[in-house]
């Protein structure tokens, strides 16, 4: 048995300690807290729209996301705050934007940088909630956040993967299918993978080899983290409760590196596996700053490396088989709580924490300001007691974003009001998914920016170049119209949404 680590507080009272700092958390008018819904919060780490409710894969098959759906409003056009993990997850917690906090990328944990934040989970435990957590959550790991986290230490991600047994002479011969050894966990158990190893674009020269993989494993779904978190949860779920609680869990795949158990990739046969449509041009309509931000492997390999390599659809695959993996994940954990003490009073919320591209403006991996990077799953599922007030099954296409979770938490469960908040209650669109919404901001490292409507992206680098898009004609932003004089006035329009850093002249 794997070890793991696990934190338990007892109180949360009026005082939340934060490193050397101390958070001190106002008191309010408690009602009666056995009143109040209990919170289940499912985070996926690089989960895109790839998923049966929103059908941006027709393959897919998550049946457990879309029964889920099927109980509450799925949101067909909500963004992250940010495409990167980090400055996501801060702005989910904090309520506020990466250009209101300064957290841009992964590097700044906001538990450091900002200790007189009030975060998501210290704002239930200040109004009555016990607060749990496991999986990744916050980007930083945060166990001081809740009276009790579980992360298990065999996480399976790049710090405990090491790729050997291949030669240099094998990665340049095309036409060979050399093996690679993934060593992982405590136990440093070794699983042969059949691929054909690509060379790394971000670390050609690291030791530790790289994280841009993929590949079935011979496993049961516990012997994942994945399926650790679930199984800590669902035990969190069978028990009684005296207080409501909040429970945050957070899966890491379908991140990189892109194992899973062999039986789901069997859900897909890779040569009948449809991948992404990327036209040869895609990139002619933009300027040198965006055809960086594109080429770049920043966050994963570059496309030219996995097409040379035949890489494309095996990874694709890949990808399918972790979602449909966290979905049955997922699966377990509703299961649980349908047959729990907790059925008929908990929210459920469930969200992507950003986008992911696998090829779609010749780009792998997450951090630039198209809509392949942004736009996520959202699902809000009312609690049972709420009756019919809300619309179940319903799909609400008005643009939305994850910076509005904390308010719309507070207010679905009835807490004050924070108005220091960037993000706005999604509670109306609850029970009319055609009400009014406004454009979202997102920001994609300091001076670069999207502002996403129901129907248009713009997108403005901070050298001022801009590009604009049609989501009603052009839902693969295939065709950049900034610079036409017809939409001209959209492009103003929705400029005027941009924070005031990013200001400067319109240009193509």
């Amino acid at each position: 048995m794997s070890k793991v680590r696990m934190w338990n507080r007892r109180e949360f009272l009026r005082t939340a300690v934060a490193g050397a700092g101390t958070v001190v958390i106002p008191s309010f008018a408690r009602a009666d807290q056995r009143r109040k819904p209990n919170v289940l919060l499912i985070a996926v780490d690089d989960l895109n729209d790839w998923v049966g409710f929103l059908g941006g894969h027709p393959q897919i098959k998550t049946p457990n996301m879309d029964r889920l759906a099927r109980r509450g409003v799925a949101f067909a056009n909500a963004h992250c705050a940010a495409p990167l993990c980090g400055p996501s997850r801060a702005a989910i917690f904090s309520g506020q934007q990466p250009f209101t906090t300064g957290i841009y990328d992964n590097a700044p944990n906001i538990r450091k940088l900002h200790r007189d934040k009030v975060l998501l989970p210290q704002y239930f435990a200040a109004h009555g909630y016990r607060t749990f957590g496991t999986g990744k959550l916050l980007h930083h790991r945060s166990p001081d956040l809740y009276d009790a986290f579980f992360f298990p230490e065999q996480r399976w991600s790049p710090l405990t993967g090491k790729q050997v047994g291949y030669t240099q002479e094998e990665l340049a011969t095309k036409t060979t299918h050399p093996r690679h050894v993934v060593k992982f966990g405590p136990d440093k158990t070794e699983i042969l993978l059949p691929l054909n190893r690509m060379p790394s674009d971000r670390h050609p020269t690291g030791p530790k080899g790289e994280s841009f993989d993929w590949g079935p494993f011979d496993i049961e779904d516990d012997a994942m983290g994945d399926g650790k978190i679930t199984r800590w949860a669902i035990e969190r779920l069978t028990r009684n409760a005296e207080k409501p609680f909040f429970l945050g869990v957070g899966y890491y795949r379908p991140h990189i590196p892109l194992w899973a158990p062999r039986r789901y990739f069997e859900l897909y046969p890779e040569q009948s596996t449809i991948l992404p449509e990327v036209p040869s041009d895609d990139l002619e309509d933009l300027s040198v700053t965006a055809r960086r931000w594109a080429l770049e492997p920043v966050t994963a390999g570059a496309h030219k490396t996995v097409v040379a390599y035949d890489q494309w659809r095996a990874a694709v695959v890949a990808y399918l088989a972790c979602v449909s993996f966290v979905d049955a994940q997922i699966g377990r954990l509703l299961d649980a709580l349908e047959n729990s003490p907790h059925r008929e009073n908990t929210i459920i919320v469930l969200w992507g924490d950003h986008g992911w591209h696998l090829g779609e403006k010749q780009h792998w991996g997450k951090w630039t300001g198209w809509e392949r990077a942004t736009r996520v799953p959202l699902l809000i599922v009312p609690p049972r007691s709420a009756g019919s007030d809300y619309q179940a099954g319903a799909l609400c296409r008005r643009s939305v974003g994850l910076i509005d979770l904390y308010p719309t938490l507070i207010d679905l469960c009835g807490l004050p009001t924070r108005h220091d908040l960037d993000g706005q209650s999604l509670r109306p669109l609850l029970k009319d998914p055609a009400g009014e919404a406004r454009p979202i901001v997102i920001t994609f490292d300091r001076g670069n920016y999207c502002v996403r409507s129901d129907r248009w992206r713009l997108i403005h680098y901070k050298d001022g170049n801009e590009e604009l898009y049609d989501h009603q004609s052009d839902p693969h932003e295939w065709n950049n119209l900034a610079g036409d004089a017809r939409y001209a006035q959209v492009q103003r329009d929705l400029a005027k949404r941009l924070p005031t850093v990013a200001a400067a002249p319109l240009r193509r």
